[in-house]
């Protein structure tokens, strides 16, 4: 049975985001392999780029997808226009921070659309509370998580190569990263191409494209990581500067500590299912290496974090209010 026009409109707008999650995020698997000039710029993206779509390979795809179209809002009230107002409010909120230069959450972005186009539509009980909790109880627990990992991994880094010289650990380190940055971006690719994934298989279940056990078809697969993927491939320049070279500066040791906190954290978290953000995981990690390779806490632009940190908080609320919005304009032009 072929997909309405409707329907294959939604999909490549929920493809339009997956792209501007990678666009944006770009930053989050590129920015400390720059900053430390391990990898050029073109080079970091595709590298980036390749491990971001190989994580469907590697990884389970279906664990943070299942999360994001059963999880947070009762599927028996997703509809098309539903879905279409949560993905407009992602892309909008995905834009703006990218103008801003803010490494902001798309995930969160995306499941505060969802949620705040719901609660318009249906109510508060359309809502699955608990589900939407433990997601925006991870806005502190991941960086905290990447902030722990990255001064613990530092510290040992510093302890292990103690009598080594300085050259020498540049040198281990600048190969080091290469795997490093391959770890995060295959956790990236991992954790936020199931998101899109996830809204676009419930849209299909939602209108009866899909029956059954929740599963995925391979071409929503392919298509969520080919266009993260491609998202990553362009860059987010903007974003790269701050997350690079605006929170703290990075040595190679510094970048590699980071990018394997990092990794660390979205691995564990896409193995639980918890649909987290890659930009909240390293930037927590960047910091925890900031502070820890230094002693210092002035080794971190605390005005630059604490700007971030307000941005984190108000994705959620903020992406709800554009996709209720976006809702009543949709409802009001006949679209269900």
């Amino acid at each position: 049975m072929g997909l309405p026009l409707g329907v294959i409109a939604i999909i490549l707008i929920a493809l339009a985001f997956d792209f501007s999650n990678g666009f944006h995020d770009a930053a989050n698997s590129i920015a400390t392999v720059v900053s430390t000039r391990v990898l050029s710029p073109r080079l970091a993206v595709i590298w980036a780029a390749f491990f971001n779509f190989a994580a469907f390979v590697v990884f389970p795809v279906h664990h943070v997808a299942k999360t994001i179209a059963k999880g947070t809002v009762d599927p028996s009230v997703v509809t098309p226009s539903l879905v279409l107002a949560a993905l407009i409010a992602a892309v909008v909120w995905n834009l703006v921070t990218w103008w801003l230069g803010l490494p902001t959450s798309s995930s969160h972005a995306l499941i505060g659309g969802f949620v705040g186009a719901a609660l318009v539509a249906h109510g508060p009980t359309a809502v699955i509370a608990g589900g939407v909790v433990k997601i925006a109880l991870f806005i502190v627990i991941s960086p905290v998580l990447g902030l722990v990992l990255g001064f613990l991994s530092m510290l040992a880094v510093m302890w292990i190569f103690h009598r080594s010289t300085p050259r020498t650990v540049d040198l281990l380190f600048r190969r080091l990263q290469l795997a490093s940055a391959a770890a995060f971006s295959l956790g990236h690719g991992s954790n936020d191409a199931q998101k899109t994934a996830g809204i676009i298989t419930a849209l299909l279940y939602s209108t009866g494209h899909l029956t059954g056990e929740f599963h995925m078809p391979f071409w929503v697969v392919l298509a969520s990581y080919g266009a993260i993927s491609l998202g990553t491939l362009s860059g987010g320049w903007r974003i790269v500067k701050t997350m690079g070279m605006s929170i703290t500066r990075l040595q190679p040791v510094g970048g590699f500590c980071a990018e394997t906190a990092g990794a660390l954290s979205l691995f564990a978290a896409s193995a639980a299912g918890i649909p987290v953000s890659t930009t909240h995981t390293i930037t927590g990690s960047i910091v925890g290496v900031g502070v820890s390779s230094t002693q210092r806490l002035s080794a971190v632009k605390w005005g630059v974090a604490g700007r971030i940190v307000w941005a984190w908080f108000l994705t959620m609320p903020i992406a709800a209010l554009i996709s209720a919005a976006a809702w009543y304009v949709a409802h009001a032009l006949g679209m269900r």
